[in-house]
C-alpha cells in the first residue's frame, strides 16, 4: 500500500479545493513541523528537565508548565520566516504576537493552544496541540478586531495528539482526516480518511466534580443517562473523562459520543471555561465536519461573533442526537 505523506495530501488537495493555496499549504506543513518537535520534547520528558512548572502563569492566571513554554516557542519559530502569516494569537500569551519588521509577511492568522491539558503531563496522560488558521485581512498592523472571525470563516483547522503514537488531525472544510507520525522518518503519514461521528451514542464525557455547580438543563440531561436502561433514555451509558479536550474529543472523533464542558456557577461570570479562538471553534468545525454538531447549548459555536482575544464559552460538541437534545433542554 501506497503511503501518502501530509506533503503529499495537501498537494493532493489543492487540485479540488480552490481555498487550499501554496501559502496555506506551508501554513500548515509548519504547524505539523512544530508538532514533531513537540513530540519530542514530550518524549524526552524528566530525561531533559520538563516536566513541572515554569514558576509563572499565563494570561488565563493558571500556573505554565515548562512544556507548554517550549510548545508555545516551537509554534512561533516554525512560522517567522515563512512568509504566510500575517500575526498569531496563542493561549498562552496575552496580546497578538506580531512579526517582527524584518520577517516576510502573508495573508493569513494562526490561533492556537501549543500544549492542551499540559496539567497531565506530570502523570504521563496524553496531550494535544490545537490550531486554527484564519484569513488576514491585512498584512501589515493587525488589529485584534482582524483575528475575532466567526469559527465558520476558518480556512483549516486541526489538532495533533500526542499518546502512545502521535497523530494530525486536519480539517480543510471538505471533511476529517488523520495523519500518524512515522518517527524513523519524522514525517505524517495519511492514516485514516473521512472520520464520521455516529450520530446516537452511549458514551459521554463531563467533569462530574462539577455537578453541584451545572444550570438546570445539564443537571437534567446528565441524571437522565445516569439512570440508564430504567430511565426515560432506556439505555445504558458510559462516562469517560481524561481532563485533556484532545484526548476526548479524539475518543469522540473515533469511536463517537458526546463532550461537555458547560457553564456552570464556577464559570459563569468568565462566560465558559474553553476558549473560543484556540479550543471551541478549531473542535467545532472538526466535529460538524465528521458529522457532528457543536453548540453552546443555546447557539451553534461557529456562528458565534467573537468579541475578546480570550473568550471563554460552554461547549457540547459530539454526536447530533444528543446535541440536539441538550439544545431542546436549554431552550424549555
Amino acid at each position: 500500500m501506497s503511503r501518502i505523506t501530509l506533503a503529499h495530501y495537501l498537494r493532493e488537495q489543492q487540485t479540488s479545493l480552490p481555498t487550499l493555496d501554496a501559502a496555506l499549504v506551508r501554513l500548515i506543513e509548519q504547524v505539523a513541523h512544530a508538532c514533531v518537535g513537540i513530540a519530542h520534547a514530550l518524549g524526552q520528558g524528566a530525561l531533559a528537565d520538563l516536566l513541572g512548572s515554569a514558576g509563572q502563569d499565563n494570561v488565563q492566571g493558571e500556573a505554565q508548565k515548562k512544556l507548554d513554554v517550549l510548545s508555545n516557542d516551537l509554534l512561533i519559530e516554525a512560522h517567522l520566516w515563512g512568509g504566510h502569516l500575517a500575526a498569531m494569537a496563542s493561549e498562552e500569551m496575552e496580546d497578538l504576537y506580531q512579526l517582527p519588521a524584518d520577517r516576510p509577511r502573508g495573508d493569513y492568522l494562526l490561533a492556537f493552544d501549543p500544549l492542551d491539558g499540559s496539567s497531565n503531563i506530570d502523570v504521563n496522560v496524553s496531550v494535544g496541540t490545537i490550531f486554527s488558521v484564519l484569513r488576514s485581512p491585512v498584512r501589515e498592523a493587525v488589529q485584534v478586531e482582524h483575528v475575532l472571525q466567526a469559527g465558520r470563516q476558518q480556512q483549516a483547522a486541526g489538532y495533533a495528539i500526542y499518546g502512545p503514537s502521535t497523530q494530525f488531525v486536519l480539517t480543510l472544510g471538505a471533511g476529517v482526516d488523520v495523519f500518524t507520525l512515522d518517527r524513523s522518518l519524522g514525517q505524517f503519514i495519511l492514516s485514516e480518511r473521512a472520520l464520521r461521528i455516529p450520530e446516537a451514542t452511549q458514551e459521554f464525557a463531563i467533569n462530574m466534580s462539577n455537578q453541584r455547580h451545572w444550570e438546570a438543563p445539564v443537571q437534567r440531561y446528565v441524571a437522565e443517562l445516569l439512570a440508564g436502561r430504567e430511565g426515560v433514555r432506556g439505555k445504558d451509558f458510559n462516562m469517560r473523562w481524561v481532563g485533556s479536550m484532545v484526548a476526548d474529543v479524539h475518543r469522540l472523533l473515533t469511536r463517537g459520543g458526546l463532550f461537555m464542558y458547560p457553564v456552570d456557577a464556577k464559570t459563569r461570570a468568565q462566560g465558559g471555561r474553553l476558549r473560543l479562538l484556540y479550543e471551541a471553534n478549531p473542535m467545532a468545525w472538526l466535529v460538524e465536519q465528521a458529522g457532528g454538531l457543536a453548540s453552546t447549548g443555546r447557539e451553534r459555536i461557529l456562528d458565534l461573533q467573537p468579541q475578546r482575544l480570550h473568550q471563554r464559552v460552554p461547549v457540547m460538541l459530539g454526536a447530533r442526537e444528543e446535541v440536539l437534545r441538550l439544545e431542546d433542554y436549554h431552550r424549555s
